[in-house]
């Protein structure tokens, strides 16, 4: 918007200009001496030419404020301005000067030969290696040496019992809401006391993608997810855990499964 405006501005200048020397020179070659005739208008098409060419510099360059404030009080307005000019000109100046990558500068004649003759890359390289020869290896012999794995770590699934030997599940069926990928199917009965108990309980672990969810909803810490990884099967049947192998997982992990859930309790 600002742009069309100082050239709608700058047109009309111009013709306004060219108008004015036209109009002089007429009269001027009317008014002046036969020797002068010829000399007036081209000094009046000079000072149109380099009026209109001043408003259009000025109309190109933007007007900013003063990017650098000079120490102590100045003396006169046209200091501060002359200043401000400079500091502007000279930023300006630095910022549109093009940036070229200076390649010519690289390593010394002395360095290249260093590094032919005297083998420092080839040093440099064995020291790296003697260096980490006599440090302890990172590496561990799986499966026969395993590492730390966390307490939230969620391998296969297990249910707990009480202390008592009561199974912990009641039935309420949050995991199998929440589960995302439906792999959790549960059915209920009413016991002798009233209570709901699981009479199926089934995972189907090929479709588990071991958010950790299910432990999360449940009220009561029934199903919980075991630090075991190592459950890989060779036929698909395998993978569909019931009820009695849940359980059976939760008896002998039972220890783990409750230093894990004390550690982590803070956090739950």
């Amino acid at each position: 918007m600002a742009s069309s405006l100082n050239r709608s501005l700058l047109r009309s200048l111009l013709r306004s200009a060219a108008l004015a020397s036209r109009s002089y020179a007429s009269s001027s070659t009317a008014v002046a001496p036969l020797g002068f005739a010829s000399a007036a208008p081209s000094t009046t098409l000079y000072n149109a030419r380099f009026f209109s060419s001043s408003i259009a510099r000025s109309l190109a360059t933007p007007q900013t404020g003063p990017t650098q404030i000079p120490e102590g009080r100045p003396s006169s307005p046209e200091a501060v301005h002359t200043a401000t000019y400079d500091a502007t000109s000279a930023q300006s100046q630095a910022r549109d000067a093009p940036v070229y990558p200076d390649y010519s500068k690289g390593p010394s004649a002395l360095d290249k030969a260093g590094q032919l003759f005297f083998f420092t890359e080839i040093l440099r390289g064995m020291w790296i290696v003697l260096e980490n020869f006599f440090r302890p290896p990172y590496t561990i012999m799986y499966p026969f040496e395993k590492g730390p794995l966390s307490p939230r770590f969620r391998g296969e699934h297990a249910l707990r019992r009480y202390p008592t030997g009561e199974e912990r599940c009641i039935a309420c069926k949050l995991c199998e809401a929440i589960c995302p990928a439906q792999a959790i199917t549960i059915e209920s009965e009413p016991r002798e006391d009233g209570a709901r108990r699981t009479t199926r309980y089934d995972i189907d672990m090929t479709k588990c993608i071991y958010c950790g969810f299910c432990q999360e909803a449940c009220p009561v810490d029934a199903i919980v997810e075991t630090q075991n990884a190592e459950y890989s099967t060779e036929t698909r049947e395998e993978l569909l855990y019931n009820k009695e192998k849940l359980l059976a997982n939760g008896d002998r992990a039972e220890a783990e499964i409750a230093a894990n859930i004390y550690a982590d309790h803070l956090q739950r």
